[in-house]
């Protein structure tokens, strides 16, 4: 994806992130709890007081082993110290096929509004100090302008082949918190599997849907010809409107398997639809993010 592609991503993002202080000021000054500057709150860090240890982990270097502690024992254990510093926020933007879909076009499909949701709580988060990164192995969490950039151009590359988005679940930091933006119509079990390792390591953290309008209103009569977006799938009938009951019914169970889901691992759940304004998911994914401290 070309460098100014990008860059438009960067700029759209922290446009709407810009109007975002005002409205929670506005809103019992939520603005406060954004600015997450280094706070010596209890969580794991890189400040200089000692909180716990904890189990090693995959990934954790060696220089952090604690190997006092962990030869009173068959495991090996961490140090770990004051939450001082920057957290590690991670971000899930599933960029699957599914995600290309839009019933109008004068919307955005749901891709646009996931990537631009997440850039632009990367901007704020990163005002507030914070560490922003992707799920998986490509980009670690790190805080600045070269990050925001990188995040940006990462976000801005093509979709996969995959008709619908697997949830990642490598190399989430321990007691960090996440954010996975997708519009969790493919198999549930990657998500489940996820969130189970999430809750291992104390990783919280909030779980958007994003859907279309139409997801929601199966507005479909008559002969319809129903394809994913990959083409992988396909579906042919004459009375559309007959599947309208089940359609929505499945849609509900998914979801409530979701919040399920959810609760389960002490995250925050809920639906965005890109026929709604980008600012109102925002400011939701703000209140659920201080919610899951």
């Amino acid at each position: 994806m070309s460098h100014p592609a990008a860059a438009s991503l960067r700029s759209d993002a922290q446009a709407l992130a810009a109007t975002l202080p005002p409205l929670l000021a506005e809103a019992r000054h939520l603005a406060a709890t954004v600015l997450m500057g280094e706070h010596g709150r209890r969580r794991a860090g890189q400040g200089d007081e000692f909180w716990q240890y904890r189990p090693a982990m995959p990934g954790d270097p060696l220089r952090r082993i604690d190997w006092r502690r962990s030869g009173r024992s068959d495991a090996h254990y961490v140090r770990e110290k004051e939450w001082q510093a920057a957290q590690s926020v991670v971000l899930w933007v599933d960029n699957a096929q599914s995600m290309q879909f839009s019933g109008d076009n004068a919307r955005p499909n749901k891709s646009a509004r996931a990537r631009l949701l997440a850039m632009a709580a990367a901007v704020l988060l990163m005002d507030g100090g914070e560490r922003v990164g992707l799920a998986g192995l490509a980009l670690p969490p790190r805080r600045g302008s070269l990050q925001l950039l990188r995040l940006a151009e990462t976000l801005s590359e093509d979709q996969t082949s995959d008709d619908y988005g697997a949830a990642e679940s490598r190399a989430l930091r321990p007691n960090s918190r996440a954010l996975y933006l997708s519009d969790f119509l493919g198999d549930i079990a990657p998500l489940e599997l996820a969130l189970a390792k999430a809750a291992d390591r104390g990783v919280v953290g909030a779980l958007v849907q994003v859907l279309d309008p139409v997801e929601e209103a199966f507005p479909y009569d008559g002969r319809t010809i129903f394809e994913s977006m990959g083409g992988g799938l396909q579906h042919e009938t004459l009375k559309a409107g007959d599947l309208r009951g089940r359609y929505l019914e499945r849609l509900a169970e998914r979801r409530d398997q979701i919040a399920t889901l959810a609760r389960a691992a002490g995250w925050q759940f809920e639906t965005h639809h890109t026929g709604d304004p980008a600012l109102q998911a925002l400011l939701w994914i703000y209140r659920a993010l201080e919610k899951v401290h």
